[in-house]
């Protein structure tokens, strides 16, 4: 969360004449509800459940970038898929960085709306605890604290292009 998954996806699949899906995105829209509501409905076992077959079915488009929740790659075997499908990208930031970042946009992320920032930082740090392993897995680990202007996303988008064309 806060990564910037969603803004490098985008702007990376564009570069390299690609389709970005968004797994949370394309999960809602199969389902006609919002990652929320299906949690609320189905728990935590029902949705990546539901997350991983949608995985699996996204991930046999040709010529895609997919930008996949921060929970994905920690559930059954989602992460040892992905590296098999593809060459996949942990963007890595910084906690301060991330914290930053989501003391921003707080407000419309449930899971953190109403938290002082003494709090989000400690949810960053238990977030970050449990699933740097998986993430760390992934092909590539690019650092990503420099995302703040237009800029900035450009430079990394074309890093990020080089890096995979190579």
């Amino acid at each position: 969360m806060g990564s910037g998954k969603t803004t490098v996806g985008k702007r990376l699949a564009q570069n390299l004449g690609m389709q970005f899906i968004d797994l949370d995105s394309f999960i809602e829209n199969r389902y006609h509800k919002s990652v929320s509501e299906i949690f609320a409905e189905k728990g935590e076992t029902g949705f990546r459940e539901i997350e991983r077959n949608l995985l699996q079915e996204v991930a046999q488009f040709e010529q895609v970038v997919i930008s996949t929740g921060g929970g994905t790659p920690c559930f059954f075997d989602n992460m040892a898929f992905m590296n098999c499908e593809g060459e996949t990208i942990y963007l890595q930031i910084s906690p301060d960085e991330l914290l930053n970042r989501l003391l921003r946009g707080q407000d419309k992320r449930p899971l953190i709306k109403g938290k002082t920032p003494e709090e989000l930082k400690s949810f960053i740090l238990e977030n970050l605890e449990e699933r740097e392993s998986f993430y760390r897995r992934a092909t590539h680990v690019f650092h990503a604290d420099r995302l703040q202007t237009e800029r900035d996303v450009r430079v990394t988008v074309d890093q990020l292009a080089t890096l995979l064309i190579n």
